[in-house]
């Protein structure tokens, strides 16, 4: 039985990769401290350890043959956290001689981003988030080319689903849903990427399945849903069962309060994504592991609400 590591596994990300494995049956053990360790999927192995710690995570790593890192600090800690973190990381992959799987996202790219965007599009530091995201790939690259010691990276859109809350969708977009509003971000016929997380899981087991006839630096891309708002919010309406009314986020006034919130300083400076149309090409990914399942918009939606019980009535569609 292989064995993956999932650092981070109390997240979103975390977890639906988990649960994947598990399906997979991977033996899967997940890091995570105090209370969280208790929140993990079914069938995940508890390892308490701080990955600001070095020498207990490469000792939380030990046996692993992946490790996939779904650590993500708060967005106001990322400029002091995500590198010396991602240098832990990668220290255990080298240290136990396990792949070391990434989840990426769209911010590499910076305000240059387009629809279908390819593993191989220019990387534009646009923001402090690009500039970080970055050069942490960088460290990967270069540990790997040096070091030998494997990464493969995944990129993906904004996740929603699984069985973890605080993501666009439960925040933002549906988070009026019992009052049959629908909130988008930006023009509602901007192209916006999506990852539904069950998905996105299979694909990294689906990776992690193919490493070993991969280099030893590998950047995918998982399609995911390229949806417009009129897009999104026709599919959430065939997955409540009911017409939803659209409002926009008022980013005027986010800026504003943003002035006395630092978080909500980071999450302004993003908000070009919301007026920028991109997508993600997943070509290269099924050109490696296969057609991977794909779940419908609708049917995604539709569990995403039950799982996160978005939705107080029920008039859910049949």
């Amino acid at each position: 039985m292989q064995t993956v590591v999932v650092l981070g596994a109390a997240g979103r990300v975390g977890d639906a990769a988990a649960r994947a494995f598990i399906a997979a049956g991977w033996r899967v053990k997940g890091l995570a401290r105090n209370a969280k360790a208790a929140t993990l999927a079914p069938g995940v192995e508890v390892v308490q350890a701080d990955a600001t710690d070095r020498a207990g995570l490469i000792e939380a790593c030990k046996g692993a043959d992946v490790i996939l890192n779904a650590l993500n600090p708060l967005y106001t800690e990322w400029a002091e956290k995500v590198l010396p973190m991602a240098e832990n990381v990668i220290a255990a992959a080298e240290a136990t001689g396990a792949t070391h799987l990434l989840p990426g996202n769209v911010y590499n790219f910076g305000y240059d981003i387009g629809v279908a965007t390819t593993e191989d599009a220019p990387e534009v530091p646009s923001t402090e988030k690009a500039e970080i995201r970055i050069a942490m790939e960088e460290l990967f690259r270069r540990k790997a080319e040096e070091r030998g010691v494997q990464t493969i990276v995944l990129r993906a859109g904004d996740f929603y689903g699984g069985t973890r809350p605080e993501s666009w969708l439960d925040l933002i977009i549906l988070s009026k849903l019992r009052k049959n509003i629908f909130t988008w971000g930006g023009p509602m016929d901007i192209p916006h990427a999506f990852a539904y997380l069950p998905d996105l899981g299979e694909a990294f087991v689906a990776l992690a399945e193919k490493r070993k006839t991969l280099a030893v630096y590998e950047r995918f891309h998982f399609a995911g849903h390229t949806l417009s708002g009129n897009q999104m919010k026709a599919a959430a309406e065939a997955a409540s069962g009911r017409k939803l009314v659209s409002k926009g986020v008022p980013w005027i006034a986010l800026r504003a309060a943003a002035l006395f919130s630092p978080m909500l300083r980071e999450v302004v400076k993003m908000s070009y994504l919301w007026r920028t149309p991109h997508g993600l090409s997943g070509e290269k990914l099924e050109r490696v592991v296969g057609k991977l399942p794909a779940t419908d918009p609708v049917d995604a939606i539709r569990q995403a609400i039950a799982d996160l019980k978005l939705d107080g009535t029920d008039r859910m569609a049949a």
